[in-house]
């Protein structure tokens, strides 16, 4: 009997120490779309986390303590990324890596403010991001990519020297990363003198865009810009090449998957968009690409760019042995982090200081560089 009450005394320890050591985790938030038709964005954020948590726990977590990842799906939609982020805070995470859309990023922003959490997206580009947050003193968001007044440049200096002379359509999807995008193209080529021949707003997630291509036709647009995703963007390229219209085609670094080459199929080849740098060629990612290799997967698109997001703030973390907002921000704006994507800091709004972009075209099903 004695035995028994001291097996049990002892089940009840190890128990405690088991409740202990989990309850000491640092529970960190990685937010995207983890299903639907942007889930291959969410997969990239997944699996960056993923393996950062994984690297970060090798070298000792933060703070000495362990990380461990919740996984939030917002599908890309304003409501449900507020919902989840509740349920983030509701779970006491210590700071979210997301959102992957604009349009999530912004309204879930609030929620992490209010609860004192950092926020940094590896892919939301549309300026109101972080200029909002600034305006209202919040001192909680961050990003690693770009912006989409910068990218918009990048385009429509682009379109400028090699299509000036051209009939353009912008097109966007009205959404806050599309339409962000869209307008920030039209208004850095209209400041060059050139005058787009049509300004429209598409219907994203429709399967016929038969009426849009006639429309584009008869116009005689020879360059059709489009702000939006690669599911609505491949379609359209392919139901063009399909009606015998040859028009080129551009877009925007939501287009930085494989996927749009499935859903376009031979008809993608051509097709510019802009994006960062090949994050995959910089020699500072070389073990984390080797990393992701073996277990047989390609760190495309923005997967490096949410390992940066865990590296910056785990270094900030270790740095200062703090996980609150207004030690880490003010850590965060003062210093230099180095990451898989090059050396990041930051200015006083939570942006990347002197973020590149580049234009890329796809030939043979996949994308390069131009």
């Amino acid at each position: 009997m004695k035995s028994n009450r001291l097996f049990g005394i002892a089940c009840a320890l190890a128990l405690a120490a088991g409740s202990q050591a989990q309850a000491a985790d640092l529970l960190i938030g990685v937010v995207g779309p983890m299903t639907g038709q942007y889930a291959a964005f969410g997969d990239q954020m997944r699996r960056g986390a993923e393996l950062a948590v994984e690297n970060i726990n090798k070298q000792g977590g933060i703070n000495g303590q362990a990380v461990k990842l919740e996984v939030g799906d917002d599908a890309c939609d304003p409501k449900q990324a507020v919902a989840v982020a509740n349920q983030l805070v509701t779970k006491h995470v210590v700071a979210v890596i997301g959102h992957y859309c604009s349009g999530s990023s912004i309204p879930a922003s609030a929620v992490y403010n209010d609860a004192g959490i950092l926020q940094i997206t590896p892919a939301s580009t549309n300026p109101a991001l972080t200029e909002d947050a600034a305006k209202k003193g919040w001192n909680n968001v961050f990003r690693v990519c770009g912006r989409d007044d910068k990218q918009g440049v990048v385009a429509g200096n682009f379109i400028n020297d090699r299509f000036h002379d051209k009939r353009i359509a912008i097109l966007h999807d009205k959404s806050a990363y599309g339409k962000g995008l869209a307008d920030e193209t039209k208004k850095q080529i209209n400041s060059k003198g050139i005058k787009e021949v049509s300004y429209d707003a598409i219907n994203a997630g429709e399967k016929d865009y038969t009426s849009l291509i006639t429309r584009l036709k008869g116009d005689r647009i020879e360059l059709v810009y489009i702000g939006g995703y690669h599911p609505d963007v491949g379609l359209i390229i392919r139901q063009a090449r399909e009606q015998g219209y040859m028009a080129q085609f551009m877009s925007g670094d939501a287009n930085a998957t494989d996927e749009l080459g499935g859903i376009a199929g031979p008809a993608a080849d051509g097709f510019l968009f802009t994006f960062g740098p090949d994050a995959r060629k910089n020699p500072a990612a070389k073990s984390t690409v080797e990393q992701f290799t073996a277990k047989g997967f390609d760190p495309e698109g923005y997967t490096l760019y949410t390992v940066a997001a865990l590296q910056v703030y785990s270094t900030a973390a270790n740095a200062t042995k703090s996980t609150k907002v207004d030690v880490l921000s003010k850590q965060i704006k003062a210093g230099t982090f180095k990451t898989v994507i090059g050396d990041l800091s930051y200015d006083e709004k939570g942006d990347v200081k002197d973020p590149k972009y580049l234009i890329y075209v796809w030939k043979n099903g996949k994308y390069a560089e131009l």
